[in-house]
């Protein structure tokens, strides 16, 4: 559920920031065979047999091939920094998890404005199914930022780690799995949001795949689109605070299971009252708790937190610093968390 505009995947994986490429990309055709002249009429006994009825073979399909990318031309690199190989580190660090992608840094160029860069990128498939696409974006002068269409995006060759370091001391939320953050799983979640409920199987089964993940859920209602979902969220506070990390993920769960309750405040109440109930609690006393300013203040602090780092979509899931759409085809979002994984040197048996 998408809180001000569409977040746009580049923080995952820049895919939605490629335009389609130019000309130059454009792959070799082959070319026709050259044009006959008539055929000399057949002479002697064979000018008398009928002729044989013509074949038609049909035409076979040329097989995809990766695209030639045309070579650097030297003078479009006029820009001191980033440097091609810093580039390269930042672009492997976001799409190195697929090895179909390929990529190459065409242009590196100075703008009108002093320490500012861009950057052109053409991109392509090895496989060839996929059409070739030119990325360009530009470098901050802080070096650690780029702007691509209406957002800003870390940028270098480690371009995860500040995020993942800020997330280590600031996502306390329930968690679930390993104790070490070593690799860790932070989800943004609103209790009311459809796609969040949508989102809690492929949680459930990352808990299972990834042992060693230690998985947070951080709340972040949305109280203009879910009018109930900031109570819901102060509930999960106080059974967390009463009963520990185990019956706030009971909790959570028959809260989704029975979302459509949520749909008024009446109906809300009965839902979250059988949540808290499911959770072995007494629903007085967590409502009680629930309208105090501390847990209030505690949930704020949570979506703060989101705020803070440019989360504007629920659900999203955070994988050591680096933000990823939960709802994508889980084989890739379990690629995706391996490969940080490996990025970052933890290892997963």
């Amino acid at each position: 559920m998408i809180r001000l505009s569409a977040r746009l995947f580049s923080a995952v994986a820049l895919v939605a920031l490629a335009v389609p490429a130019s000309q130059s990309f454009a792959q070799t055709q082959v070319p026709a065979a050259p044009a006959q002249g008539p055929a000399a009429p057949p002479q002697g006994p064979a000018a008398q047999m009928p002729a044989s009825p013509a074949v038609q073979v049909p035409p076979v399909a040329p097989k995809p091939q990766a695209p030639v990318f045309p070579k650097p031309n030297p003078a479009n690199f006029t820009a001191t920094t980033p440097t091609a190989d810093t580039v390269n580190a930042f672009l492997q660090a976001n799409w190195g998890y697929d090895p179909n992608r390929m990529w190459q840094v065409q242009a590196i160029l100075k703008t009108q404005v002093q320490g500012l860069s861009k950057v052109v990128v053409f991109v392509g498939d090895k496989t060839g199914k996929q059409r070739p696409q030119a990325l360009e974006f530009f470098v901050l002068p802080d070096g650690k930022h780029i702007i691509t269409g209406d957002q800003i995006v870390a940028f270098g060759a480690h371009p995860f780690a500040d995020l993942r370091a800020e997330l280590q001391q600031r996502a306390n939320g329930p968690s679930r799995g390993a104790a070490s953050k070593d690799l860790e799983l932070v989800e943004f979640a609103d209790m009311q949001c459809p796609h969040c409920k949508e989102a809690q199987p492929i949680m459930d089964k990352l808990v299972t795949d990834f042992p060693k993940a230690h998985i947070v859920f951080q709340n972040d209602p949305i109280p203009s689109l879910h009018p109930e979902a900031e109570r819901a969220a102060e509930y999960g506070v106080c059974v967390a605070k009463a009963a520990g990390d185990p019956a706030f993920f009971q909790f959570a769960a028959a809260v989704f299971e029975g979302q459509d309750g949520l749909g008024t405040p009446d109906g809300a109440t009965l839902t979250l009252n059988s949540a808290v109930t499911k959770a072995g609690q007494d629903p007085t006393k967590i409502a009680a708790c629930a309208a105090q300013p501390q847990t209030k203040a505690e949930v704020e602090a949570s979506r703060t937190l989101a705020s803070d780092i440019g989360i504007n979509e629920v659900p999203t899931l955070v994988v050591n610093g680096r933000e990823v759409p939960v709802n994508i085809p889980y084989d890739t979002l379990k690629q995706i968390i391996e490969y940080q994984a490996k990025l970052d040197g933890v290892a997963l048996q």
